[in-house]
């Protein structure tokens, strides 16, 4: 029986993590994936106070981990099945067994968004649907096209261009919608050009990405380009990841809390991108952590 059981070790579930264990109580982390979350895939991490020259979502994650496991929290890579959140003992159990504890704290997240294009799932992980920070090198001196205008999409377009030959933004909206900082960047960036007012439309190619398929916004029309060995990076946001949660009400699919994190359901709390919120960044994910597990530890 652990006192608190946090899913997800994003931002918001290793704070969470430590600020428990720091309380003296039994905390376990469960992460189907990689300490990190979301964050840990991204080329840089910008703008989050107290980061170091040159930080990079790898480096976030590993020094997030070895906060967490030096101060006495559990981590325990294992994918959540089904929630059982009702009741003074809630349940968890995992694709290796099962958990119990007093207090649940959900912060496991979002996933990043599809298109749903033709050619999408039969080109993913062969030019299309790429990760910049994994697999940017590969395209060093080749075509890569990142597609949406916000700040994350942006941020990974501007690493990018360090690599390739030349970056392509594709996006929907007649203007990007980064912050300033990025868009006077990419307007000093040579080889970053902008496709806007733009979808990405389909995508085609045997072992590789070979066609892409763009349609105007303007007057939906379709322009072909043929681009052979290209890379195709997409940003164009992100989905909750509230699937399990069948017990609670949710709001266009996130969780809505109140200024303690607390949910509809006594005893379960909900941290990071995973709730309603306004602002989704790392800042405000440590922040939500440390109020869930500080008012799980006393509620």
């Amino acid at each position: 029986m652990y006192d608190i059981i946090v899913v997800g070790a994003g931002p918001a579930g290793i704070s969470a993590g430590i600020y428990g264990v720091s309380r003296g109580k039994k905390v376990l982390v469960l992460e189907k994936g990689e300490v990190g979350g979301l964050i840990g895939k991204v080329s840089t991490v910008t703008h989050y106070a107290g980061i170091v020259p040159g930080e990079t979502g790898d480096s976030f994650a590993a020094r997030m981990r070895e906060q967490a496991e030096s101060a006495g929290v559990e981590i325990r890579q294992e994918t959540v099945e089904q929630v059982q959140m009702q009741g003074d003992v809630k349940t968890v159990v995992t694709d290796q067994g099962q958990h119990t504890c007093k207090k649940l704290i959900l912060a496991n997240g979002t996933t990043g968004r599809k298109l749903g294009i033709p050619g999408e799932m039969e080109l993913a992980g062969k030019g299309m649907g790429m990760n910049a920070a994994k697999h940017g090198a590969n395209y060093a001196g080749k075509h890569v096209y990142v597609v949406g205008g916000a700040d994350g999409a942006v941020k990974e377009a501007l690493y990018l261009a360090s690599l390739a030959e030349k970056v392509t933004i594709i996006h929907f909206e007649p203007q990007l919608g980064c912050i300033a900082e990025f868009r006077d960047k990419v307007k000093k960036t040579r080889n970053i050009q902008l496709m806007l007012n733009t979808r990405l439309h389909a995508v085609r190619g045997e072992n590789q990405v070979e066609q892409l398929d763009l349609r105007s916004e303007v007057d939906g029309s379709i322009t072909t380009v043929d681009d052979p060995g290209c890379g195709i990076f997409v940003y164009a946001g992100t989905v909750p990841n509230t699937q399990l949660y069948t017990e609670l009400e949710l709001q266009d699919g996130y969780i809505p809390v109140n200024d303690w994190m607390e949910t509809s359901i006594p005893g379960v709390y909900a941290a990071g991108d995973i709730r309603v919120k306004q602002v989704r960044q790392v800042a405000t994910a440590v922040a939500d952590g440390a109020t869930a597990a500080v008012h799980a530890c006393i509620g």
